[in-house]
């Protein structure tokens, strides 16, 4: 296997590039690549190891050129590298890969973002594998951190888990500032 030219280490180098911190979504181009169905699928499927444009068609059931113009995309955004390529039978076969292990939106346009990917991600028909629920609490600013934070450990620990076995599931969490009225305690109030 060859070092892809675009890249100015070894493939040791490479893969520390793919795991080293989260890329922050800023960019139109970055929310534009990912806001199309297929990409999103695609950088899917790209979570789980680098592939090749056959290896995504055949995952995807779609064809070579439909996924070579989404990797496209998706690598110009900045979003997808070429990983690896590969002598197979007198042509090159190409390797592609997430630049990160984990993408985050920053506050700008990212909660809403996120909602749309997850909504579109949802299988039409299988309500009952699965479980939506919106629910408000009422929590200090400490609080709130040390929730977020528990989250967040508990994902990384079951990301790190992850077999590869089962369905795949869709886990979306977002602890936000509601806007909701708080009522006066009861004897509080002036009418």
């Amino acid at each position: 296997m060859t070092e892809d030219p675009e890249t100015d280490g070894s493939a040791a180098s490479d893969e520390a590039a793919a795991t080293a911190e989260p890329l922050i979504l800023r960019s139109p181009a970055h929310f534009k690549a990912l806001g199309h169905p297929v990409r999103h699928r695609i950088v899917n499927a790209l979570r789980q190891r680098p592939a090749t444009l056959g290896q995504l068609a055949s995952a995807m059931g779609l064809a070579k050129g439909t996924i070579s113009f989404h990797v496209r995309i998706l690598r110009e955004a900045g979003l997808v590298r070429l990983a690896d390529t590969r002598h197979v039978r007198g042509g090159t076969e190409q390797y592609f890969a997430l630049i990160s292990d984990a993408f985050r939106p920053d506050g700008t346009g990212g909660p809403q973002f996120l909602v749309q990917a997850a909504l579109a991600e949802m299988l039409p028909g299988h309500d009952d594998e699965g479980h939506t629920a919106l629910q408000h609490m009422w929590l200090s600013q400490r609080q709130a951190r040390a929730l977020a934070a528990r989250i967040e450990e508990w994902v990384r620990q079951e990301d790190a888990a992850d077999s590869g076995e089962g369905e795949p599931f869709g886990l979306l969490v977002s602890l936000y500032r509601a806007d909701i009225p708080k009522l006066p305690r009861d004897g509080d109030d002036n009418g």
